[in-house]
């Protein structure tokens, strides 16, 4: 049986535990205000250049730019997005999980595919299992910058112009609430028009000032900049809510398991006490 010394250490122990996790959340949820105003200024101008080019792309001929080029699939790219730290739930998990389903899925109908991480969570998880990877980033989680993701579209942007893949697929947490993200496989190469694979929305005409042909060299490599940096700010405020989360259960618990170590410390202490009135009320009797 626990004695009372190794009740009050560990009593000690999870209300230290309790002070970091409480100051973990703190620290999370201002990040998280940061990225999440960051992200929600991105998201609509993402979504809307998405859309604008989709609508561009619908009387555009594929020979105009290689990126509007659709090729037989053969070799399909996956960018998985994960954090670069753990403390954060299932955030990487979700992620993981998702994306080994997709791969697998590829692979099962016959397709090559090509990964590349970003995220030192997602790197060790392919590596441990001795995945091939093309490219790998890290570092990333907590500054993302613009920079960021024209390096990681400048290589994407090469590789699929040299025919070296002919698909990329992003997989990332999409910031739904605070306590709610939901895992994204979205397609980010060949841009899809307008019109086709079901999409019912209607397609506009536009007037090219000073030339269809100078607008895509523009637009597309642009375009691809904008959604991997809006997924990257989706998944960094994915991350902070999920580890703001995480910090904030984690502290309930230890508020938890304090209160369930004081009510065995206090019933410890009561019967140590007993047992000591006991002794003493016996060593009277003993001397009548």
């Amino acid at each position: 049986m626990a004695t009372l010394r190794d009740i009050k250490r560990r009593i000690k122990a999870v209300n230290n535990t309790r002070q970091i996790t409480k100051a973990m959340k703190m620290v999370a949820a201002a990040k998280l205000r940061k990225s999440q105003g960051r992200m929600l200024e991105m998201r609509p101008y993402a979504e809307k250049m998405s859309a604008v080019l989709a609508n561009l792309a619908r009387g555009a001929e594929s020979a105009l730019h290689p990126l509007l080029a659709f090729r037989p699939r053969k070799t399909i790219e996956v960018v998985i997005l994960t954090s670069d730290r753990g403390l954060c739930g299932a955030f990487n998990s979700n992620i993981l999980k998702a994306a080994q389903k997709f791969i697998g899925g590829l692979r099962k109908d016959g397709f090559d595919v090509a990964i590349t991480t970003v995220g030192k969570k997602s790197s060790d998880y392919v590596r441990r299992r001795n995945i091939p990877t093309r490219r790998t980033w890290s570092g990333l989680s907590g500054r993302v910058t613009y920079a960021h993701a024209q390096e990681i579209a400048n290589d994407i942007i090469e590789s699929y112009i040299s025919e070296a893949m002919d698909e990329v697929v992003l997989i990332y947490n999409e910031f739904k609430s605070v306590i709610a993200q939901q895992v994204v496989v979205a397609r980010l190469l060949p841009l899809v028009p307008v019109g086709t694979e079901g999409d019912t929305e209607p397609a506009l005409d536009f007037i090219y000032e000073p030339s269809q042909e100078e607008i895509f060299n523009v637009l597309l490599p642009k375009n691809v900049e904008i959604q991997i940096y809006r997924a990257l700010l989706e998944s960094q405020a994915s991350e902070e809510a999920a580890r703001m989360t995480a910090m904030e259960n984690a502290t309930k618990n230890a508020n938890e398991m304090i209160d369930r170590l004081t009510l065995q410390y206090n019933k410890a202490r009561q019967a140590a006490i007993t047992k000591e009135l006991m002794d003493i009320v016996g060593g009277v009797e003993a001397l009548k």
